[in-house]
């Protein structure tokens, strides 16, 4: 979930498949009750559980969230981030998922890679101030928890190793890096690559006391049409027994997420792993396991991530799906992919939260095309749905910059319906 692609992709995907939806939406959400009042240790606020996720993503890269600009003085930055941790009390949340490492880069002073060109518009210049630890710290002192969000194998936006910092890995390991879709990105497929991505983000994990380390949705790219992914080498040299190109890279995956779960439990045993997917793992269509939906593109087959079997092996602590369709979507309902994952989720130790799309509350063209997301309601609706599956334990939205603008009062209303009382965040 780079933001950027993450947005073009949910939508850009999307739109095909909620475009006919809309009448679909309003019809279901129309038939959702109130949610049923609690007592006792289960529901503080009578609505809601007492321990609960809600959380929010802090987006860095192309400055989507946060910091607003490149090139801000130390203290605006501050101010800035300041202002987005007290909004989150503000509104009840209680988790703040911080994006540290966006572009194969640092918001930390890392020994592997240079500081992240966000801050200061030039890659590999010193910001003059520590972000991920004032970040933790802050969070910390207003009851927050901190998850460090970390993009495992982009390297930049572009495909020019020359606009890199002189020192960056990519450009002192060339054969390390991938140009595919206009980006450049670390092969998955080399051990090597493997190792590095891994010692670079658990230096972050070393340094400071993160609740929690996150990924999104970006393992291999979303697949661009009429282009391949130029791993031939790596696949020829590092195969192994495997004779299917796909089940070998959803391997190298695998191995990814195992290899950081387990370093993560060594280098910090109380912080947890947590990973957000795109929504669909697989079509019905395509695997009788998968959810009945007609999405555009499916974890396992095009990103080989094979997010189901995460969840049922317990290789995660948690899971945080993004749903960001309406309820009643044609192609991904809202409604079947969180029946989908509850049941997925249930019986595993593996903790389901739900990714929620606030970024397309209010928003218009093809960020808000379907009729649902000019209803200040669909979001509250969601979260009413939700908690009627006691395998939700929470919720995540996206994003920080979106909960600040809040144009219809999306995020309002469910702060109104959902979070009258704190609760706390889930260890």
């Amino acid at each position: 979930m780079g933001p950027i692609s993450r947005r073009a992709f949910a939508l850009g995907t999307l739109s095909a498949l909620t475009t006919t939806g809309c009448g679909a939406a309003t019809t279901g959400a129309a038939e959702i009750k109130p949610p049923v009042r609690r007592t006792g240790a289960e529901g503080a606020t009578g609505l809601r559980a007492a321990t609960e996720m809600r959380g929010v993503w802090m987006a860095t890269v192309e400055n989507r969230d946060w910091p607003s600009r490149p090139g801000l003085t130390a203290a605006a930055q501050q101010e800035e981030l300041i202002a987005h941790l007290d909004r989150a009390v503000r509104n009840r949340l209680n988790t703040v998922l911080l994006q540290v490492r966006p572009t194969a880069d640092a918001l930390w002073p890392s020994p592997y890679e240079p500081w992240s060109q966000f801050l200061t518009g030039t890659q590999g210049r010193d910001p003059g101030w520590d972000p991920l630890g004032t970040a933790v710290r802050e969070a910390h002192a207003r009851g927050l928890q901190l998850h460090a969000w970390f993009n495992p194998y982009r390297i930049a936006n572009h495909t020019d190793p020359g606009l890199l910092a002189a020192t960056h890995p990519a450009r002192v390991h060339p054969d390390w890096a991938v140009p595919y879709g206009g980006k450049l990105y670390y092969n998955p497929g080399l051990p090597e690559v493997r190792a590095f991505v891994q010692r670079a983000m658990l230096d972050a994990v070393a340094r400071y006391p993160v609740d929690a380390v996150h990924f999104d949705d970006y393992f291999y790219p979303y697949p661009e049409d009429g282009e391949s992914f130029a791993d031939d080498d790596a696949y020829q040299r590092h195969r192994g027994a495997f004779t299917s190109r796909a089940d070998w890279r959803r391997n190298n995956i695998d191995l990814l997420v195992q290899e950081m779960a387990a370093g993560i439990k060594r280098v910090r045993p109380a912080a947890r792993f947590g990973i957000s997917p795109f929504g669909v793992w697989r079509n019905a269509s395509t695997d009788p396991l998968g959810s009945d939906t007609d999405a555009g593109a499916q974890t396992y087959d095009d990103l080989y991530a094979d997010t189901r079997t995460w969840v049922r092996e317990n290789r995660i602590d948690y899971i945080a799906p993004q749903l960001y369709w309406e309820i009643g979507a044609s192609g991904a309902d809202y409604a079947t992919l969180l029946d989908w994952w509850a049941r997925t989720a249930e019986g595993t130790g593996t903790r389901l939260y739900i990714g929620e799309a606030l970024y397309r509350a209010g928003a218009s063209g093809a960020d808000g095309r379907p009729a649902a997301w000019q209803d200040p309601a669909e979001l509250t609706r969601h979260l009413t749905l939700a908690a009627r599956r006691p395998q939700v334990g929470g919720h995540i939205f996206f994003a920080a910059q979106d909960m600040a603008d809040d144009p219809i009062g999306a995020m309002r209303r469910v702060v109104a319906d959902h979070y009258a009382q704190p609760a706390s965040p889930p260890r």
